[in-house]
């Protein structure tokens, strides 16, 4: 069978990359890892997981505008459902090589992605609704998952912090991912977070939630008396903020200034200072 260049577009492996911040925190924050459960839970996530996620959006949205880092997205055919379809299973089955309680997981998030897109079910069209399921499903979620499955005694309870502060990192960044598309989201009855918020409001409700994912990192990592760790985070976030400081600036002078070109800018930015942050801190462990 040969794939179709659509369908290996609308996976949007790349936008992998943006989902590597939460894995990359949780794997430096177990004491003891399992280096081979490590890159099966990363294969299982990023090769799977969100790419099917990515794809089954797709397909029910059939986007015409920029969407999830593609400036003009192909239209899907029934061949990227099968594929979708078959990568869930694929996830499921090798999220039980790690543990029962991991593929339990790993169906949790698919069916709540599901869920969110659905034309029958259409959770992203309730602005509360689909903004919590992304943010509990891409950030405590995956820390849980991650945590659970590298860690050798597999343990059910994780640090809440660490969950806390995934989930409010993704709750900062996600409203900017929508500020972009308000007419095309209107025009297909979905109202989201950012809409509700407004252009301007989006700016402020993500510097809120940002502030507040960096207190509660800071709390999680002074608690294990580690704040030289969390001081290391901070200086690889400077970039970010620098950044995201100069866009708001931009956007109060003129609304347009909220395009799709910027919000990838400070994607891949905010992303890479991420990574590199939070890989940092993977490497450190090596050394203690």
């Amino acid at each position: 069978m040969i794939i179709k260049t659509s369908t290996i577009q609308l996976l949007r492996l790349p936008f992998s990359f943006f989902l590597l911040p939460v894995y990359l925190f949780a794997l430096g924050q177990t004491v003891q890892t399992d280096w081979w459960m490590a890159l099966l839970v990363f294969l299982i996530l990023h090769l799977l997981v969100y790419p099917a996620s990515n794809g089954y959006n797709s397909y029910m949205d059939r986007d015409q505008t920029p969407v999830g880092g593609l400036r003009h997205p192909l239209q899907p055919t029934r061949q990227l459902w099968s594929l979708v379809l078959g990568m869930d299973i694929l996830a499921v089955l090798l999220g039980w090589l790690v543990s029962g309680w991991f593929a339990l997981g790993v169906l949790m998030y698919i069916l709540a992605s599901r869920a969110y897109s659905s034309r029958q079910i259409r959770l992203k069209k309730y602005p509360l609704t689909g903004f919590l399921v992304v943010v509990v499903c891409q950030g405590a979620l995956v820390f849980w998952l991650t945590y659970h499955g590298v860690d050798p005694r597999q343990p059910l309870e994780v640090p809440v912090t660490g969950c806390l502060a995934s989930s409010l990192l993704i709750a900062g960044a996600y409203p900017l991912t929508q500020v972009y598309q308000h007419q095309a989201d209107a025009a297909d009855g979905v109202r989201t977070i950012s809409m509700m918020a407004g252009t301007r409001g989006t700016f402020i409700l993500s510097a809120l939630l940002f502030n507040m994912a960096f207190l509660v990192l800071g709390l999680h990592f002074g608690l294990q008396l580690e704040l030289d760790r969390f001081g290391v985070l901070l200086f690889c976030f400077m970039p970010v903020l620098v950044y995201f400081v100069l866009w708001t600036a931009k956007v109060w002078k003129d609304p347009a200034e909220a395009s799709f070109d910027n919000l990838m800018r400070m994607n891949l930015l905010s992303s890479a200072c991420s990574v590199i942050g939070f890989g940092i801190l993977v490497i450190w462990k090596l050394f203690d």
